[in-house]
């Protein structure tokens, strides 16, 4: 009689926590999930309190254990949020202010400081990221200037840098580490060397001992008796990254492509770093503890199911995220309508802070539902940028996209991106395909299996393309003009 082996995750989101406990063959036997708050102090700043977050995930575990005694578990994987940045004391483990957020652009200022220092531009282009408000590195120097706490622990030695990862694994741990994935969102990492870059560090005055010790994302990172009743942290990866690893792109041109708050398309370049021409980031993929690390190219959207929320929340247009599909299929297209939602700049590929959102199109025939179009519309046409720039990157051809996130049970959009995309679209049967990367990396990682997904996930759902090319065409082309219109706003 087979016996059944099973393995955690815990999923650490922009908006909220999850612990998901699998078996072997990749089903979710238990979850639960918590929401915490977002604070926006001003129009530029969006943050997160650290302890809400620790008592999120310490609640989470708490709560499936009811159900599922997490002490049968091989292992657990970790997988979080990137870029968002916070400090603390290394001795009592304070915080010493609120978790800046990935979506925070308070730190322009910094950012335009960093790009008229020409002395940086060598050491930071071996990060393979833009300097943009999105990464760790001005948040470190927003925190370090601004907050006196964080300056009276830098002169008592005492401090703590860290992303979400890093906090995570100190309250569980005792430590103060980081895995590559992570590391290498920060514009700070080599991502040759996959260490700190040390004159970057010297130069704008951040203490090293305050940064954590990089780590392989497959690595033994510790135990928790008290929460986590001894079962090993095994695997710590990104959110981009354990979604990648879990749709098994683990070959030279495999692509995935997550519908989330933002849209994050990545695609595996193998052993070798692709330095994008075309306005994508390369990053590391994940790294097994004893083996070379595998890279990828990342095209980063920052709203995407955002503007759905935005049209709930703001504009009062649908009263539930669920209604914008039926909204937007109650008129035969957009009616020459085209939303931009560059609420905080745009990303990928074009990286233009001063960028805002527009709509544009408008006449006396439009109504809310053209808008609720346009606003699904703009994650597959953002999407369709991604994937052209990565295939001019590596030069070659997509066949297929694989496809996760929340957005993904809209059909209208999945239809709408397999058209634009001109290719066909695969998504999973399971919709926790980032908690299952996670996961699974720690239970292959720990029973020395091999890096592969194929016995966990199984295919859910294709849509092929079925668009007139004139008509494609057209729209593509009123989108890019959108985009002309959305730019250097501010």
């Amino acid at each position: 009689m087979k016996v059944m082996k099973y393995f955690g995750s815990l999923d650490q989101g922009t908006t909220s926590t999850k612990f998901i406990v699998f078996n072997q063959d990749g089903k979710v036997i238990e979850k639960h999930q918590q929401e915490f708050t977002q604070y926006f102090p001003n129009e530029f700043s969006v943050e997160h309190d650290p302890e809400e977050i620790w008592e999120s995930v310490v609640n989470c575990i708490e709560e499936v254990n009811k159900v599922f005694s997490i002490d049968q578990l091989d292992s657990i994987g970790i997988t979080n949020q990137r870029e968002t940045t916070l400090a603390w004391r290394k001795s009592t483990g304070k915080v010493l202010h609120n978790a800046l957020v990935w979506q925070d652009t308070r730190t322009q200022d910094i950012c335009d400081e960093l790009k008229n220092m020409d002395q940086l531009d060598d050491d930071l282009s071996k990060t393979g990221l833009p300097i943009a408000t999105y990464f760790s590195l001005s948040k470190i120097l927003w925190l370090l200037r601004n907050v006196n706490d964080v300056q009276q622990a830098k002169l008592d030695d005492d401090l703590c840098f860290g992303t979400i990862d890093s906090w995570l694994i100190y309250k569980f741990t005792g430590n103060h580490v980081t895995d590559v994935t992570n590391a290498s969102r920060t514009l700070l990492m080599d991502l040759n060397s996959l260490t700190w870059l040390d004159s970057v560090i010297k130069l704008l005055d951040i203490p090293k001992n305050a940064l954590p010790a990089i780590k392989p994302s497959l690595f033994s990172y510790g135990t928790n008796k008290k929460i986590l009743k001894n079962v090993p942290i095994t695997a710590v990866l990104g959110d981009q990254q354990a979604s990648l690893f879990g749709h098994n792109c683990i070959s030279t041109g495999d692509v995935k492509n997550t519908y989330g708050t933002g849209c994050f398309a990545l695609t595996n370049t193998g052993s070798e770093i692709v330095n994008s021409n075309n306005g994508l980031l390369s990053t590391v993929a994940y790294q097994q503890e004893g083996s070379k690390p595998q890279y990828a190219l990342e095209g980063s959207v920052s709203i995407a199911g955002a503007a759905v929320q935005w049209l709930r929340d703001n504009l009062n247009i649908i009263k539930d995220s669920s209604e914008v599909e039926s909204l937007a299929m109650s008129v035969k297209d957009n009616g020459d309508v085209y939303f931009v939602p560059a609420f905080s700049g745009l990303f990928s590929p074009h990286w233009d802070e001063t960028a805002r959102g527009v709509l544009v199109g408008l006449s006396r025939f439009s109504n809310k539902s053209h808008i609720a179009r346009a606003v699904l519309e703009s994650v597959a046409y953002q999407s369709y940028e991604l994937l052209e720039s990565m295939e001019k990157d590596i030069g070659i051809t997509f066949d297929t996209v694989n496809v996760d996130g929340g957005m993904v049970d809209n059909n209208l959009l999945m239809q709408f991106q397999s058209d634009i995309f001109d290719k066909k679209i695969i998504s999973q049967d399971t919709n926790e395909i980032t908690a299952l990367g996670a996961g699974a990396a720690s239970y292959l990682f720990v029973n020395n299996l091999p890096l592969n997904m194929s016995s966990f996930i199984t295919q859910s759902k294709t849509w092929n393309p079925n668009i007139d090319k004139h008509k494609r065409d057209n729209y593509i082309s009123k989108w890019y003009k959108a985009i002309s219109k959305a730019k250097q706003w501010t």
